[in-house]
């Protein structure tokens, strides 16, 4: 029915905008800027809570083959370079900021579909949208008021991979896995290569001497980021089960417009005019892009 449908969505939205806003205030507000252990720790507990309800039956997940994980491989590794990056982004760039950024890994995904599976089609409206988002990212760190650019590059790194993660599960040509199944496999293979690297990167070390450690709100925080993930994962599933892919990117685009509305009034955001023209360019493209996707599809 069409009113579970926009109960589904809007339940989606709530999640995806409080896991960000927490994600934010853990990475910004407490400056726990150690990524290999706060994206290990989310993806440990996503891969517990999804094996648990796989076994219990309140998910559909079939075994998982071995052949089906070594291909799927190339897809988890793009998943912790998005993970990774982002959370590096995300700790040193403010949300609107984030998202602009983050509209560009269309331009990616876009490229790699012209290059690489040599698609024809030429959309204008589509290309229009794509040149939008391209033109505001570019412009956004020269007439952002503070500019921290260890924070655009890692958004740089960020964008790169969600675009090629986003082809890759497209054009995946195994019908094996599900949605569920493939990020069980992401997060599996997240924790073993972000405990590896929890060393190397010093972060181990780092956060032996973080000053909130011990901190019940940073405990707090931290549960709550990683049950959060899981819940916007299952409505993530839930709500593309429901919907076209077209609709799909509705809600994830009125979602976004969402939290970067409501993230001043949370966070400190340092916005200047052009620099807000900048993100308003950018999400006018999404939002063409969306259409263009649906018009496609007509």
């Amino acid at each position: 029915m069409q009113w579970k449908r926009y109960i589904t969505g809007l339940a989606f939205s709530f999640v995806f905008v409080v896991s960000y806003f927490t994600n934010k205030f853990v990475l910004s507000v407490l400056k726990f800027t150690y990524p290999t252990l706060f994206q290990g720790w989310q993806t440990f507990i996503g891969a517990v809570l999804l094996l648990l309800s796989g076994k219990l039956g309140w998910v559909e997940m079939s075994r998982i083959n071995r052949s089906a994980a070594v291909s799927w491989l190339p897809g988890s590794l793009l998943f912790v370079g998005n993970i990774y990056a982002g959370s590096r982004a995300l700790s040193r760039i403010d949300i609107p900021f984030f998202f602009t950024l983050q509209n560009s890994s269309h331009v990616v995904s876009y490229i790699i579909l012209k290059v690489v599976h040599r698609e024809q089609k030429m959309q204008w409206l589509k290309v229009i949208s794509i040149c939008l988002m391209l033109l505001s990212a570019i412009n956004l760190p020269l007439y952002a008021p503070q500019v921290d650019f260890s924070g655009y590059l890692w958004a740089v790194g960020h964008l790169f991979c969600v675009g090629a993660y986003r082809v890759f599960q497209v054009h995946y040509k195994s019908s094996n896995l599900s949605d569920l199944e493939q990020q069980c496999i992401n997060y599996l293979f997240s924790v073993l290569l972000l405990a590896v690297a929890a060393h190397p990167t010093g972060d181990l070390m780092g956060a032996l001497e973080f000053p909130s450690l011990q901190s019940h709100t940073f405990h707090c925080g931290c549960c709550a980021s990683a049950l959060l993930g899981f819940l916007l994962l299952l409505a993530t599933v839930k709500l593309k089960s429901g919907l076209s892919l077209e609709h799909f990117a509705v809600w994830i685009f009125l979602s976004k417009v969402t939290a970067m509305s409501l993230s001043p009034f949370i966070f400190y955001t340092d916005i200047n005019a052009a620099s807000l023209i900048c993100v308003v360019t950018s999400h006018v493209g999404e939002a063409l892009l969306v259409y263009s996707e649906r018009e496609s599809q007509l």
